[in-house]
């Protein structure tokens, strides 16, 4: 079978469960596993290199307002690999191409490809949705769930940590979707932010109010050197809560992305709230 995958989380699901060899195309954030960085890439940003968070988050807004594309499509190299299935998202505009563009493209070009659209809003619906991508690549991704759910069931801690979640640092965003239902899982109270809903702008006095015991930094698209930098500058210009831990996670890799390694966040949760172990890969400690 031959696949493009317009979104990390499926190329990495796609590998997960041994359908690597038939991701042709790929877009150009799917950096996990690295063989994926082989592939070629048939989507790219429409923003420009180099932004602030604050930058981005302002042309983000304004481009959606105008109705403009954040995402281009390499219309020609959909239609050189030729496709038998395309794996795409219709979750968030913000996160990866829209799902209408996909289908004008595949109509454009004559190319009869089947579509699958993933929509998750909590871990379970993540679940549900690498089985979906399963189904339709043919290659069953029950085991693989069902690891991934005795790993959850195992980390599970009831708790009553306050936590603070940034999934965006500049202007500040508390988190939404599965990310609140990830701290609950470890032991910790989310203080902002709703799981199944998107994520909402919020402000510093608003954290501040929020009387959050550990802050958790995971800026959406940054892996954890760049939350690190960005966590770092918010020390820095003194916009934290004073005499609270502060750490910064792999957003891209264990946060922001819907597949398997939400499992790997999850787990480094729950040993940064309650003094257990922690990769160094996924989390690491600024304050």
């Amino acid at each position: 079978m031959r696949i493009v995958s317009l979104l990390p989380s499926a190329t990495e699901i796609c590998f997960a469960l041994g359908a690597g060899d038939g991701v042709l195309g790929v877009t150009f954030e799917c950096d996990y596993p690295s063989e994926a960085r082989q592939r070629r890439i048939v989507s790219t940003t429409s923003l420009p290199e180099g932004l602030t968070p604050a930058q981005i988050d302002t042309a983000v807004r304004e481009r959606v307002a105008a109705g403009e594309d954040l995402y281009k499509l390499d219309r020609d190299a959909l239609r050189e690999l030729n496709p038998d299935l395309v794996i795409t998202q219709d979750l968030c505009a913000v996160c990866a191409i829209d799902l209408d563009d996909v289908e004008e493209a595949l109509s454009y070009l004559g190319c009869q490809a089947e579509v699958v659209t993933t929509d998750p809003h909590d871990l379970d619906e993540v679940f549900t949705s690498i089985e979906l991508i399963g189904e339709a690549i043919g290659h069953p991704a029950g085991d693989l769930v069902e690891e991934l759910r005795k790993r959850l069931a195992k980390v599970r801690i009831q708790g009553s940590t306050r936590v603070m979640l940034l999934e965006w640092t500049d202007p500040p965003f508390a988190p939404g979707h599965w990310v609140p239902e990830m701290v609950e899982y470890a032991g910790g109270a989310n203080v902002l932010g709703t799981t199944g809903l998107r994520s909402v702008r919020t402000t510093w006095p608003a954290i501040e109010a929020a009387r959050p015991e550990v802050i958790v930094s995971a800026p959406c698209g940054f892996d954890l050197d760049g939350a690190s930098a960005l966590t770092q500058d918010l020390l820095d210009q003194g916009s934290l809560p004073s005499a609270v831990p502060v750490w910064a996670v792999d957003a891209n890799g264990c946060f922001a992305r819907p597949g398997p390694r939400l499992v790997d966040g999850v787990e480094a949760l729950a040993g940064l709230l309650h003094d257990g172990p922690v990769d160094p890969s996924v989390a690491r400690r600024l304050r």
